[in-house]
This record gives structure tokens, sequence and C-alpha cells, in this order.
């Protein structure tokens, strides 16, 4: 009987630490996500953010866009998911060439400078999402917050290729009038 109810306890503990695990997104590095899309080719998503309290948008779209479960799971089967500080000092190995933040000041209060693979993106707001081809090409920046319905639309329209059918203002309308949310 003990072992039995050993079994079960391991189990149901199994089971709802699998369901918590289940519930994150795993935030990496660009330079890893492209390493991993030489073996399994996945487009990516990063999210461009700024830290310590600064931005507002960004701490929401952790809260509520990113905690969203079939958000999450959608994520996680189509896309290689990837944090930048804006203002940080990664180093970012893309089309041969090193992006830095060569004006960091480390430690500083506040605001910081620029990455320059921020600016490279042309990007102004924080947050900003950006989605990557499975080869690494850029697709497309979107800026500010979106909760999981209004993100959903362009994680779907990536996901699936059609972006690349949307080619005018019209078509856009169309796709965005037709678009039903499942989150």
């Amino acid at each position: 009987m003990k072992k039995y109810l050993a079994i079960i306890w391991l189990g149901t503990f199994l089971l709802f630490a699998n369901a918590s695990f289940a519930q994150e997104l795993e935030w990496i590095r660009m330079n890893e996500a492209l390493e991993l899309q030489k073996e399994n080719p996945k487009k990516i998503l990063m999210k461009v953010y700024v830290e310590d309290g600064i931005c507002e948008y960004c701490e929401q779209l952790d809260k509520e866009t990113f905690s969203n479960k079939n958000l999450i799971r959608y994520v996680k089967e189509n896309y290689y998911t990837v944090y930048l500080n804006g203002e940080g000092n990664d180093v970012i190995n893309y089309n041969d060439f090193e992006y830095t933040n060569p004006n960091y000041t480390e430690g500083a209060k506040g605001r910081n400078s620029t990455h320059l693979f921020v600016n490279a993106l042309q990007l102004s707001t924080y947050p900003s999402l950006v989605f990557f081809e499975s080869d690494g090409s850029i697709i497309q920046a979107i800026g500010g917050f979106k909760d999981a319905q209004e993100l959903e639309l362009y994680l779907r329209m990536v996901a699936t290729d059609e972006y690349k059918e949307i080619t005018t203002p019209e078509a856009w309308e169309a796709y965005q009038k037709k678009f039903k949310s499942t989150f």
C-alpha cells in the first residue's frame, strides 16, 4: 500500500512540476538561437526591452502577454524566443557583423546607451517584438505592448508564412478582419 501511495504521490508531483515548467517560455540570446537554427530551423521571436523599471509596458508584456498558456504553447512549437536588453551589452554576431553597445556604462542608473543591434533593426520603442525567418533573415518588427490576442495575429501570420501573401494595405485589412483569435 505504501508503495502504491508513493507512486501516486510521485506521479502527481511530476504532473504538476511538468505543468508549471510548461507554462514558461525559455528566453535565449540571439547567438544561441542562430546556432540552434543550423540544426533545427525555426523562426525567431525576439523581445527587445529595457530593464530596471524604466519600461512599464515591457513589464506588462511579460506579466500579461507572455503568461498566456495558449500563447506559450504556440510560441514554443513555432519559435525560438530571444531576449535583448536594448540598452544592454550583449555581443550579437549577425550577418557577418558583430553588434555591441560601445557606449554601455556598467552600473548606470536609469537609461543607458542604445545597443547597435537595436539601431540596425531601426527600433524606436520599447518593448518591440522582432520576427526572424528560420534562416535568420529579418521579417518584421512591431513596436509597443500587445496583449495575447493582438500578438496571436502576428504569431500565426509569421509561423504559417501568410505574411508573404500580405503585400498591400488592403490585404492587411482583409487579413485582420478575417482573423479569429483562439488565445
